[in-house]
């Protein structure tokens, strides 16, 4: 009878080094890359981000275009804006505080339906509150 082979349930071992382990091995894998652009193929060999990349390259004396750095660095960070701005148009759509349907909006599911607390609800009085007084005035 065959043995099963073993599942590799873990990513790569490159990807899931820390930094030391990542420097360390870097100090090998620059002289073996052949590609063009040093910066993304350590970004993805390793599975790191632009801004992790751009630091750890620098610690291992590689020499990166100050004009690409800044121009990557500028176009991240517009990236992050719009993503922020797109959320928060997004929020103010969608999300308000009430509607004729609910007296509080406590957020919105990704597909913009509300949830929270409906008018109904909010004037119910529930027995839960009264309970919780029953309890206190127990332990005093």
């Amino acid at each position: 009878m065959a043995r099963k082979k073993k599942k590799n349930l873990l990513p790569p071992r490159h990807k899931r080094m820390n930094r030391a382990g990542r420097l360390q091995s870097a100090r090998h894998w620059i002289p073996k890359y052949t590609g063009k652009n040093i910066l993304k193929g350590y970004k993805d060999h390793f599975g790191v981000d632009w801004f992790c990349a751009i630091t750890e390259l620098k610690m291992l004396g590689v020499n990166l275009d100050p004009s690409y750095v800044a121009n990557l660095k500028q176009s991240l960070e517009n990236q992050i804006k719009a993503r922020r701005k797109k959320e928060n148009q997004y929020v103010d759509e969608f999300c308000t505080d009430s509607n004729k349907t609910f007296a509080y909006i406590a957020g919105c599911t990704p597909a913009g339906f509300p949830y929270g607390i409906t008018w109904e609800e909010r004037n119910e009085e529930s027995p839960y509150f009264d309970d919780r007084d029953d309890l206190l005035e127990r332990r005093e």
